[in-house]
């Protein structure tokens, strides 16, 4: 299994020729779609379709960020409001509505991803909220009470997984205490290792998903110089070893404004401190190639563990 250790977005609609030579020439793990890609279902599915012939592999990873409300790609095209807050609010007020609700979300969500060729979403939001979370991860959030988080984050990707779809749970090692959005600058945050342990990694803990996102995060009191996405430290001996996630690591987007170095850079960075695979989210052709090129392939690790998520799919 030779492919690079990034996933790459596209610019429209449709494959420019560029981007049908890349995906056959250079083979990256994976594609992530966005809204500038989706316009109805006959065009999603010729698109992911072709994807998988130039990629030679019917079960190529194609992911999307599908977690409802504001965060929809799909949402020009499947009309619904649900959110994971709205889940942790009925949480609280009915237990088996609510469980039996998102099973039945879920279901039809996984439904319609797998018509299109879609293979991954990237949910569930692990992040518990704060009084003063960034309004970034808002009602992406389940709750306040790190124990809904944890529940219905585990239920969500057991209904996922039942439907054949893979989850992603984000944003290891947690984003809900920052006041920031790192979408556009580097979040700091000073929470001592006791609490952050208490509250925000909880959630991630004994996770059965296959696949992760890290946080674009400085933890001041964890690593005073790296976000984690960048830290060692905080990769093997918190992520790894504390948290102990043991599936696919994958970085969050490479371009956003909390990582403060050129592409090639913050993606060489991200690998050399533990990420599995880079995230890499703009679509430009030229960025991309010069992504691909720059890379590593993955490694046995990560081999391992893509063929399991391959025969999962089966």
């Amino acid at each position: 299994m030779k492919c690079k250790a990034i996933i790459i977005s596209i610019k429209g609609i449709k494959l420019s020729q560029r981007e049908k030579t890349l995906l056959s020439n250079e083979k990256p793990w994976g594609v992530i779609l966005f809204k500038r890609n989706l316009q109805s279902f006959d065009q999603i599915k010729k698109l992911t379709s072709e994807i998988k012939f130039l990629t030679k592999n019917k079960n190529f990873p194609i992911l999307i960020d599908e977690e409802g409300l504001s965060v929809s790609r799909l949402r020009k095209l499947i009309n619904h409001n649900f959110t994971s807050y709205f889940f942790g609010n009925l949480f609280k007020v009915n237990k088996v509505l609510c469980t039996n609700l998102l099973n039945q979300y879920i279901k039809s969500l996984c439904s319609i991803l797998r018509d299109l060729g879609i293979n991954i979403n990237t949910i569930p939001v692990l992040d518990v909220l704060r009084h003063n979370t960034n309004k970034i991860i808002g009602f992406r959030s389940f709750s306040k009470e790190k124990k809904i988080v944890k529940e219905l984050g585990a239920l969500t990707l057991k209904y996922l997984h039942a439907n054949k779809v893979a989850g992603v749970i984000k944003h290891i090692p947690g984003h809900g205490a920052s006041k920031d959005d790192s979408h556009q600058k580097m979040p700091k945050v000073s929470l001592s290792p006791s609490k952050l342990n208490e509250i925000d990694f909880f959630p991630f803990k004994s996770s059965k998903a296959k696949l992760a996102m890290t946080a674009h995060i400085l933890y001041t009191n964890l690593d005073r110089k790296n976000v984690a996405t960048f830290s060692q430290k905080i990769i093997n001996n918190i992520i790894r070893k504390k948290i102990g996630y043991k599936g696919i690591l994958i970085s969050d987007d490479i371009s956003m404004k909390a990582l403060k170095y050129d592409l090639v850079t913050n993606a060489k960075k991200s690998l050399d401190a533990g990420c599995n695979i880079v995230l890499y989210c703009s679509g430009n052709i030229d960025d991309n190639y010069k992504l691909v090129k720059s890379l590593p392939y993955i490694d046995e690790f990560t081999i391992k563990k893509t063929s399991e998520f391959f025969k999962f799919l089966r």
